[in-house]
């Protein structure tokens, strides 16, 4: 197969990236205000996660943005990715949990208001914890679906097999394919080529990589297959992506 051009140091500024996204995710409010706020939303106390957030709203928000409406949006951009974290760590399935953030997201794009931008904050704490009650309410457990899942994000730019995957799960593969459709809601291979697709899109935001570079990189067969997944769930090709956000 064809190796990908895209040379060591981007893909290490990548994982880099990814990682402390993952793990910082935003720097204000005070780290104890945001942490408070999403222990509350964990325990599922709506009553005193709001009035936390609404302690973090009297305070000067950090900008992010010259414009003050894409300065309000890139924050609560922010809050959407704590929300979305915190939820997973209450044990929705993580696949809910991202389909919930990008509804929200696309309707904080939506929104040029800052009053109801304001609202929409609150609607969205009030939707994860919701999540959060209604998951409480199933018997299964997620923890093996959440360690193939964490496995999947180590090692996206690796070839990954249902039979890896399950031996590093310490589970059947029939078993571990027939849990993570019941938990997720769509087949393992189907997140995983979700994945990848939502992961290439920091090759087209921030390298001139070509299209069959990245779909290389990302262990796809070739760059019409990963064009057409890239469409499946983004309603637009990588080049039209590319074009959108990058100009």
């Amino acid at each position: 197969m064809q190796q990908s051009k895209i040379n060591q140091e981007v893909i290490r500024q990548f994982l880099e990236a990814r990682q402390e996204n993952e793990e910082r995710l935003f720097a204000h409010p005070s780290y104890t205000l945001e942490q408070e706020l999403l222990y509350w939303l964990k325990l599922t106390n709506e009553e005193r996660a709001a009035r936390v957030l609404d302690q973090i709203n009297n305070l000067q928000k950090a900008r992010l943005s010259n414009n003050p409406i894409r300065s309000l949006k890139n924050s609560l951009i922010c809050s959407c990715t704590l929300f979305t974290r915190a939820t997973i760590q209450a044990s929705v399935a993580p696949e809910y949990a991202y389909d919930m953030s990008d509804v929200f997201i696309r309707k904080i794009e939506a929104t040029d208001s800052l009053h109801a931008l304001q609202s929409l904050e609150y609607d969205m704490l009030h939707h994860f914890i919701q999540a959060i009650r209604d998951y409480q309410q199933k018997p299964f457990q997620n923890q093996i679906v959440n360690r193939a899942i964490q496995y999947i994000h180590d090692n996206i730019l690796q070839p990954l097999t249902l039979e890896e995957i399950a031996e590093a799960t310490n589970v059947s593969p029939n078993y571990l394919s027939a849990l993570f459709h019941s938990v997720v809601g769509i087949r393992l291979k189907a997140y995983i080529n979700r994945k990848k697709v939502d992961d290439s899109k920091y090759f087209l935001l921030h390298t001139d990589s070509t299209l069959l570079d990245i779909a290389l990189l990302f262990g796809f067969c070739n760059q019409s297959y990963y064009t057409s997944l890239f469409k499946r769930y983004n309603s637009m090709t990588p080049a039209a992506f590319r074009r959108k956000e990058v100009g």
